[in-house]
């Protein structure tokens, strides 16, 4: 971690909308970007459980012609962004309206960025940060989790490859979040763990990353306290608004966090996880959370203590506030019963080589506090096995 007083240059956030009915602010947001029509690109589970067809009613009754891309896979691939720009490009000049988790905002990011960029694929993500313009966005998250709402990259999956990918432009980061918790209303109890335990890890590792400074730290504090209250009851029922309003601001906050300082080694092995299983994200960084956290707790003391007192935790009696932090991450973790051994997510000892490189390798791994060998990555998932 950096010093509190190191020069840092913020880039202050973009307009965010938050509260129960924000919803009904959507046409005139899309007329604020400049454009009169929309593309809404969401997901076939947002169709099928009428979140989507609220929103397009928004739109109907104001007028806004719109289309929509809904075939975003919960693990978005670059044969998905690639398909999502060819109909953008179709549709025509518009605002691109992301509706939904944190897959479905990483693609639209995609997808607004290769329709600027008419030769391009998703393959090229590696070389589009110096790209053309995109298209304008507004997110509309749909899980309280990703805070990719916050920034303006994405991370999808090269299949060719077996790897994530970072697809991203400073023009793609959302014009303004729309954050109305009624749309995250009844979202199931094992998709709020999953969504929320990644809203967690945000926090946790934008207080331990190489880069927090005096501004992330403010963020992530925040959202690790936000967070460790609200998830739990929004996971025991998930009509309770005021938890679910809680959740999403500070998964918001925890967004503007990593987008400032960056995140770690539990987000790194979680991408190679996800990338070689399919495992969905939240689920593969709970299986090595707390496991990640001890190996770490050498170089990040001061950032465990600040996760342990936000989680409410009382003063230990020896002192040791990374194992309280710990503790506590383990215990919020097992009441939403979201922890599970790898093998059980798809992965066995021979996998494990190729996830241990895999997470060395990814970028995030890089502001962890303690920078880990492959051995002692393999150490790790082998213990969780």
């Amino acid at each position: 971690m950096t010093d509190s007083f190191t020069p840092v240059s913020l880039d202050t956030v973009c307009r965010v909308e938050f509260g129960p009915g924000r919803i009904g602010l959507l046409p005139e947001l899309i007329a604020d970007t400049g454009r009169h029509r929309a593309f809404v690109v969401t997901d076939r589970g947002l169709r099928a459980a009428g979140i989507a067809e609220r929103v397009l009613k928004i739109l109907d009754a104001a007028g806004v012609e719109y289309a929509v891309y809904d075939e975003v896979a919960p693990n978005p691939s670059t044969g998905n962004v690639d398909a999502g720009a060819a109909r953008a490009r179709a549709f025509g000049p518009a605002a691109v309206v992301a509706l939904g988790g944190g897959s479905v905002l990483d693609a639209a990011k995609g997808i607004s960025l290769l329709v600027g960029n008419p030769d391009a694929v998703a393959a090229d993500a590696d070389h589009l940060w110096e790209a053309a313009d995109g298209l304008p966005l507004i997110a509309v998250p749909t899980t309280s989790g990703t805070g990719a709402e916050t920034n303006g990259f994405g991370v999808i999956e090269d299949a060719a490859a077996c790897r994530k990918v970072y697809i991203g432009h400073p023009s793609v980061k959302p014009r303004v979040a729309l954050l109305d918790p009624e749309l995250t209303l009844g979202l199931p109890p094992a998709a709020t763990a999953a969504t929320g335990i990644d809203a967690l890890v945000h926090g946790i590792e934008s207080l331990a990353s190489r880069g927090a400074d005096a501004f992330s730290m403010a963020y992530a504090g925040q959202a690790v306290a936000m967070i460790g209250r609200a998830l739990p009851r929004a996971h025991r029922d998930g009509s309770d608004l005021d938890a679910r309003a809680e959740l999403m601001m500070g998964a918001h906050l925890a967004g503007q966090a990593l987008t400032l300082s960056g995140l770690g080694l539990v987000h790194g092995i979680g991408h190679a996880l996800t990338a070689h299983t399919g495992t969905p994200h939240g689920v593969a960084l709970a299986a090595v959370l707390e496991e990640v956290m001890e190996f770490s707790a050498p170089a990040a003391q001061e950032a465990y203590e600040q996760t342990a007192r936000a989680l409410r935790v009382p003063p230990p009696a020896d002192g040791d506030w990374a194992r309280a932090a710990v503790a506590a991450v383990r215990e919020l973790s097992g009441a939403l019963d979201i922890k599970r051994p790898l093998r059980e997510l798809g992965a066995d000892r021979a996998l494990l080589p190729a996830v241990a490189a895999g997470a060395v390798a990814d970028a995030v791994t890089k502001n962890a506090p303690r920078l880990p060998r492959e051995q002692e990555v393999l150490e790790i998932l082998d213990a969780v096995l």
